[in-house]
């Protein structure tokens, strides 16, 4: 049986993402992984956490082997130590997400599965740079993508994502509410074989507004909204006062819960999975899973990096591709 062959992007080289990428070699995957970065980095890495990985040049014709880190190699621009960010490698980490993401488009990869990078030292380069989410969204042509977390039994979901809290309100309105639960409502059906996906929404304010009393936001635009969804067939409920609607009795027998902002929905998704949540992008032609958590520059090169999420970002992946339906 042919393997499903994964794109691994190792993202930020001062950071944990080759660390963990290493620890590929060793995990028993269903799945054919390659690691896009810089061969030589990978193989220093290696050596200096102790970690016995043969190191390989990627080649489609040769089968995966246990313990071989098969490698696409991409060279560093500057050179790289562990802990240190270096701006003249932001292109290098640019360059990792380019090739990945035209190698996916054209056939080659059944998925990506992105290690974290550093938007800080990319836009120190001179690169306005999002996060791989937008990104993504624009060099794909996405009309619209959806940043959902999973992990802890939860699925997360998030109609704003990287906002100063100030202006979360105003970009809330209803056609993005829409949009987003229907990009939501349409990827659980087709990538994760949900067949009538039943969806929570979140209000935006403290007690969904008390009834106006506390801003009106849900009369305004988030009932509207949902309305609107449920004219269409789409399973929505809401909005909810988001700290009562983390719970057991409200969450059973629904697949998804649609928070309005970043720090609304995902702390208690990584309360309760950390380590071991994945970020997925929802709304692109590809299927595209990422780790729950960033470089972690202090462990890396310490041997105290945590590979647990990659390995779950894969497993997710490789569930999204076999559920895809186009």
């Amino acid at each position: 049986m042919t393997l499903p062959v994964l794109a691994i992007t190792s993202g930020e080289p001062a950071g944990i993402g080759p660390d963990i990428c290493l620890d590929l070699a060793a995990a028993e995957l269903p799945c054919h992984c390659v690691v896009l970065g810089d061969k030589t980095l990978l193989q220093r890495r290696a050596a200096d956490l102790g970690k016995k990985v043969a190191i390989r040049d990627y080649d489609a014709s040769v089968a995966p082997v246990h313990g071989v880190l098969d490698v696409w190699h991409i060279p560093l621009n500057a050179p790289c130590e562990a802990g240190r960010l270096n701006a003249e490698n932001s292109q290098y980490v640019l360059e990792l997400l380019d090739t990945a993401l035209e190698s996916v488009q054209n056939g080659t990869f059944a998925a990506m599965v992105s290690a974290p990078l550093h938007k800080g030292i990319i836009n120190d380069a001179g690169v306005p740079f999002c996060g791989h989410t937008e990104y993504f969204a624009e060099k794909s042509g996405a009309e619209q993508v959806v940043m959902m977390l999973v992990g802890g039994g939860l699925r997360v979901a998030l109609v704003t994502t990287h906002l100063p809290l100030k202006d979360i309100a105003t970009a809330i309105t209803q056609p993005l509410v829409e949009s987003v639960a229907t990009i939501l409502h349409r990827d659980l059906r087709t990538k994760f074989g949900i067949e009538n996906p039943r969806i929570l929404v979140t209000g935006l304010n403290p007690h969904a507004g008390e009834g106006g009393h506390l801003g009106r936001e849900e009369i305004e635009v988030i009932m509207p909204a949902l309305k609107n969804l449920q004219t269409q067939g789409i399973e929505v409920s809401g909005p909810y006062p988001a700290d009562t609607l983390f719970q057991p009795s409200m969450l059973q027998g629904f697949d998804a819960v649609l928070a309005m902002y970043h720090d609304q929905g995902l702390p208690v998704l990584k309360y309760a999975s950390f380590g071991k949540g994945v970020n997925i992008t929802l709304g692109l032609p590809f299927v595209r899973t990422s780790v729950d958590h960033g470089t972690a520059l202090d462990l890396a090169g310490t041997g105290k990096a945590d590979s647990g999420s990659l390995i779950v970002a894969v497993d997710t992946a490789l569930a999204m591709v076999r559920n895809h339906k186009h």
